[in-house]
């Protein structure tokens, strides 16, 4: 297995702490070198890979096929646009680039030139949305007529950070909606109009901190929901069919053990606990249902795939032309409060 090449573009909370741990531990990869200001923080994570000031260095390096993109959205476009154009694979943070037309380029970029690109989408890797799609998949809950999904937190107060400041594809939407939308994407497919609330509610808050949005598809009702000002959440996942209906509470483990300084490398990795199963419940009366393990092992090892062997991406360009989409139609929804008919739009 010979590994690939790797750089890492931003050192900062994704660049440290959702990419390193993996591509550190993995034998597929092998991280030659981090564009950070942060030299002290690279080295103590990384000790053996180069650090470097600037991204033409990074691109020009002949032992790098792949690079991971982490910056602030706003810088995505510029720099994954010079390096596809150099030849070079890449994995882009979500969300991808503040617009769909920006996606597009970018995706044409990288079919044009032979390259991989693929979004970020961890959280396909989920356990709690990885038992969901299992369920629907095998036909337990039957007909799906109800979707809902959560991404609340508890954080009254504003952060720092570029998120949460205004500048391109900064707010909730962006940043946890990504996520929300990408897995909405992956289950139904494109809806056939959106309604949206978007809304500021913290008293300090710069960008949105809440949405709502519900997706159509015939007589089928998906909602995602966030809010910044859930004390006590809930249901991250309800999904009602006409077989039954499944609920379930709790976040996915992997970013509480990545935050603690684990490592991916054991077997019991990204593994639910008992309390936190979700509950099937059917004519037959409820009985809990084991959590499959999350891990984001699977998206990497997905990509070594495509680089090496040419099999399809799991998280393509394509996929982010369609998010980028659904954000846009839900931002001019809740600015002209109405429904924005998709396919009318998109045709």
């Amino acid at each position: 297995m010979k590994p690939i090449g790797t750089a890492i573009i931003g050192y900062g909370f994704s660049g440290s702490t959702f990419h390193s741990p993996f591509l550190k531990t993995m034998e597929e990869f092998e991280v030659v070198c981090v564009l950070s200001s942060n030299e002290e923080k690279v080295k103590k994570n990384l000790p053996d890979t180069d650090v470097e000031q600037a991204i033409d260095e990074v691109i020009k390096r002949d032992d790098v096929e792949l690079i991971v993109v982490t910056t602030p959205s706003s810088l995505h476009f510029d720099i994954t646009k010079k390096a596809l154009q150099a030849g070079k694979h890449i994995v882009l943070e979500k969300p991808m680039v503040p617009t769909s037309k920006e996606a597009e380029e970018l995706t044409a970029c990288a079919r044009e030139h032979g390259v991989m690109l693929s979004v970020f989408q961890n959280r396909r890797y989920d356990g709690n949305f990885l038992t969901v799609k299992k369920l629907i998949d095998e036909g337990k809950l039957g007909d799906i007529y109800f979707y809902e999904a959560h991404y609340d937190r508890f954080e009254p107060a504003v952060a720092k950070g570029w998120r949460e400041e205004n500048k391109p594809a900064s707010g909730v939407l962006y940043d946890l909606g990504a996520h929300l939308i990408d897995q909405a994407l992956a289950l139904f497919g494109m809806p056939d109009s959106i309604t949206a609330d978007i809304q500021k509610q913290r008293p300090e808050a710069i960008v949105d901190d809440y949405f709502h949005l519900i997706l159509t598809y015939g007589t089928k009702r998906v909602t995602l929901h966030s809010s910044m000002l859930s004390f006590e959440q809930g249901s991250k996942y309800k999904v009602h069919g006409s077989q039954g209906t499944f609920m379930k509470k709790g976040e996915d483990p992997q970013e509480a053990e990545l935050l603690a300084g684990s490592l991916p490398d054991g077997p019991d990795w990204g593994m639910d606990s008992i309390d936190q199963y979700g509950t099937l419940y059917t004519s037959s009366g409820s009985e809990k249902i084991v959590t499959l393990p999350g891990d984001y092992r699977h998206y990497y090892r997905e990509v070594y795939e495509c680089i090496r062997n040419g099999k399809p991406c799991s998280v393509a360009g394509e996929d982010g032309i369609k998010t980028a989409r659904i954000i846009e139609a839900a931002l001019e929804s809740s600015r002209e409060k109405r429904t924005i008919e998709l396919f009318k739009k998109l045709r």
